[in-house]
């Protein structure tokens, strides 16, 4: 009987030639919970077999003795034993081929492709057939706030007010809708702080390209008289004040505020500085005092819209009662309403308007991919190149235009809106107000949408040249005019968001009893939708009706702390009433 342990050289040659005589007898590895049978001796291989495959089998048998006393010694090197396996491993297979296995090419995420031209050309003979009599803008808003309604109720003061704590002038940014955002939290930090409010100045923005001063676009003696007894407004700085400033505004000590700053931060840090006085001696006993100014700029979304309700009632006043267009933006928006009311006398003046963001400022923005052309390609590096030089080039960016489709971050198409529209229950007769810019693709990119609603009218077409000229040149009157249509229309869909659209739900809730009258869709499920090659118009009808009546149940929403008061604007500037009073 051999023993295993105590083993030295003269033990391990005893133990080789004993396991050699009997290959039944097992070795036993230090550390090991079993017993791993030696290597059989090799049987007598015919002289017609390989050589090489004898040698091969002979050597496995060494090594595994060898091996085998090496751990006894050293039981630390069970650690790299793992490395060991593989290595002899890789050294049997040296002579294995190890070429690359085929490519295999994924299809892309469903929805992360456009495709909706395909789904069009596939349902268009049917869509052209489901020409319903009843049309859906006689019947779209169907549902009610718990049995109440809301109405405007926001009261300007009748109080006198107290001495001002200085003069406020803030610049603001942006477009037209940015601009009314920085307006009206002027007007709110004013009142707040006790303040004069300049009348504010316009940024020239590069996009906009828009030159155009507050008075151009609002009715600026109606604003400062409206808001009178609540905020003083006044067009200018007064003339001792700017003549401490060289005549120049921009020596102003300039205000950095943080974006959505909350009112503490203009009660201690802004009020302070406002406060502060400066004192000349003029003569024995005779002292002037004046109040400081202080400049704000940039000012787009430096208030917080988690207000107390006092303030709230300052950007209610301002947004909804004082800021009213120039008279001639808004003598010809009324008459581009009154002209889409006589078009649409068959629905009783109803007519449907849609905000298509699909200018080709918007399109790059967007970094999305629509027909994958070569020239679509060149037009967007170019536009992101003028608009916005060197933000998509950055080192490190990268720009993946299939998750921006699924994450519903691409605009919407005009032959999308049309799918939409159609699905939804909007006929062919239906009298459509689009407000855009240039849509990118001109003719072309439209065809599509005017098939499905040849109806379709833009300010362009309802007015004549001589009757826009004085707006063309400028971007925020044109988007003036687009607002007033969109504003009286029956139903307003947006396609894109931002601050228009936001806008002009919160003002249409203002106006219709709490109801925004607004269409949203959801663009992540339409992504899929329109990435279905399966797609049945039945089916397709199916899924726009839910997604119109959902926007029908979200037509009322209260405002929560962190929402836009502009887009909510109950319950701070509205009120309740029970359907069944007849008091107001």
């Amino acid at each position: 009987m051999i023993t295993t342990h105590g083993v030295d050289e003269g033990g391990g040659k005893a133990m080789i030639s004993q396991a050699e005589r009997d290959p039944s007898i097992q070795i036993r590895l230090p550390g090991s919970s079993h017993s791993s049978p030696s290597s059989p001796p090799s049987p007598s291989l015919p002289r017609s077999k390989s050589t090489s495959q004898a040698n091969q089998t002979f050597v496995q048998r060494i090594s595994w003795i060898v091996l085998s006393v090496i751990l006894r010694r050293h039981r630390r090197i069970l650690l790299f034993a793992p490395v060991i396996y593989i290595s002899c491993m890789l050294f049997h297979m040296r002579t294995a081929s190890f070429d690359a296995g085929p490519t295999i090419h994924r299809r892309p995420a469903p929805g992360s492709v456009y495709r909706s031209p395909q789904v069009y050309a596939k349902l268009r003979a049917v869509i052209d057939a489901d020409n319903a009599t009843a049309d859906a803008i006689s019947t779209i808003w169907k549902r009610s706030y718990k049995g109440v309604e809301w109405k405007p109720c926001v009261n300007k003061s009748n109080g006198v007010l107290p001495e001002s704590n200085g003069f406020i002038f803030i610049e603001a940014n942006g477009g037209l809708n940015q601009q009314r955002t920085s307006i009206c939290n002027a007007v709110a930090v004013a009142g707040y702080l006790n303040a004069t409010l300049v009348i504010p100045n316009f940024h020239y923005h590069s996009i906009w390209k828009d030159p155009s001063k507050f008075g151009d676009i609002y009715d600026e003696e109606y604003f400062i008289s409206t808001l009178a007894n609540d905020v003083r407004v006044v067009d200018s700085v007064p003339e001792y004040l700017m003549e401490r400033f060289d005549y120049n505004l921009t020596n102003v000590y300039n205000f950095r505020v943080k974006a959505w700053a909350p009112t503490s931060y203009y009660r201690d840090s802004v009020l302070p500085k406002l406060l502060e006085e400066k004192t000349q001696v003029l003569e024995v006993f005779v002292v002037f005092s004046w109040h400081r100014v202080i400049r704000i700029s940039p000012f787009a979304n430096r208030l917080s819209f988690d207000a107390p309700r006092a303030i709230q009632k300052f950007r209610c006043l301002a947004n909804n009662v004082a800021l009213r267009f120039a008279k001639p933006i808004l003598t010809q928006g009324e008459t581009l309403v009154k002209k889409m009311k006589k078009l649409s006398a068959n629905n009783t003046g109803k007519y449907v308007s849609v905000h298509l963001r699909f200018e080709e400022d918007m399109v790059a923005f967007s970094c999305c991919v629509f027909d994958g052309g070569n020239q679509e390609k060149q037009d967007m590096i170019a536009a992101r190149e003028r608009g916005w030089k060197g933000k998509f080039t950055k080192p490190g960016r990268v720009i993946r235009p299939g998750a921006n489709r699924l994450n519903g971050k691409c605009p919407l198409t005009p032959l999308e809106v049309g799918l939409i529209l159609r699905g939804m229950g909007f006929n062919k007769s239906t009298y459509i107000y689009l407000a855009s810019g240039p849509i990118y693709g001109g003719n072309r990119t439209m065809a599509p949408l005017l098939e499905m609603f040849p109806n379709l009218q833009t300010k362009e077409m309802l007015a004549s040249e001589e009757e826009l000229a004085p707006f063309k040149s400028f971007s925020s009157r044109m988007a003036a005019l687009d607002y007033t249509v969109c504003l009286h229309s029956e139903v307003f869909v947006t396609t894109q968001g931002g601050n228009f659209p936001h806008f002009l739900m919160g003002h249409r809730r203002y106006l219709f009893g709490g109801h925004s009258k607004t269409i949203r869709p959801d663009k992540r499920k339409l992504a899929v939708l329109f990435d279905n090659p399966k797609l049945s118009w039945r089916s397709f009808k199916h899924q726009m009706l839910n997604m119109r009546s959902h926007s029908d149940s979200k037509g009322f929403e209260l405002k929560r702390s962190s929402d836009s008061i502009y887009i909510f604007p109950c319950p701070d500037c509205m009120c309740r009433r029970n359907k069944t009073t007849a008091t107001t």
